[in-house]
């Protein structure tokens, strides 16, 4: 439960650094399309940053903490971090078209991972 409180809140500070460098530093050096998809990157990381965060309460509480699938959904959301937010940070800075055949994978870890919240509870409740 530690490590996913802390992935969240390195994940929420990168998203708010990120979205920092996106707005200052790429306006006018990369093309608006790319704009939008670094900030729907920081969106995205923002989101499971604190999904992250909101884990690893639910895995702290005596109700919720025993659940395998909790610690699933954690490893999936970070997952999925990685790999969605990580492949249109690359796809905005770089144009290469073909990240955006990666980013799908990190959308089906971030879908794994709320059907592993509900999964746990359901279990628990």
């Amino acid at each position: 439960m530690k490590f996913f409180l802390i992935a969240g809140a390195i994940n929420a500070l990168l998203s708010v650094a990120f979205g920092a460098f996106g707005a200052h530093m790429l306006e006018g050096r990369v093309a608006d399309k790319y704009l939008d998809t670094w900030q729907t990157a920081v969106q995205y990381q923002m989101f499971h940053a604190v999904g992250l965060m909101v884990i690893a309460i639910l895995m702290s509480s005596s109700l919720l903490g025993l659940l395998g699938s909790l610690n699933w959904a954690g490893y999936l959301m970070l997952a999925g971090i990685v790999i969605f937010s990580g492949s249109l940070y690359v796809l905005s800075l770089t144009g290469i078209s073909i990240l955006g055949a990666i980013t799908p994978i990190g959308g089906v870890a971030f879908l794994a991972a709320w059907v592993m919240v509900i999964i746990s509870a359901v279990k628990a409740l």
